[in-house]
């Protein structure tokens, strides 16, 4: 259910999530987002860390890429390297 609320922007740029859909969505202080500004529109997603069990299977699926693309530990220590621009 789409609930419409108002808010106002304040001086430091500051928005107020009206209570009503803090406590629909579950949000709580210190919650991130994603702000994507298109136009008129600002859109807030909220995101939120994995769980472990989707981390892990994250982690097993990068691995088993790698084990195809036959990196090497030291072929991911270089593109770090890199990409920090250092030598």
């Amino acid at each position: 259910m789409v609930s419409v609320s108002t808010t106002k922007l304040s001086s430091k740029g500051q928005v107020v999530i009206p209570e009503d859909v803090r406590k629909r969505l579950g949000l709580r202080a210190g919650d991130q987002f994603i702000v994507l500004g298109n136009d008129d529109a600002v859109i807030l997603k909220s995101i939120s860390p994995p769980s472990m069990a989707d981390f892990d299977s994250l982690i097993e699926t990068a691995r088993k890429q790698a084990r195809a693309a036959r990196m090497k530990r030291s072929d991911v220590s270089k593109a770090i390297s890199k990409v920090r621009g250092r030598k």
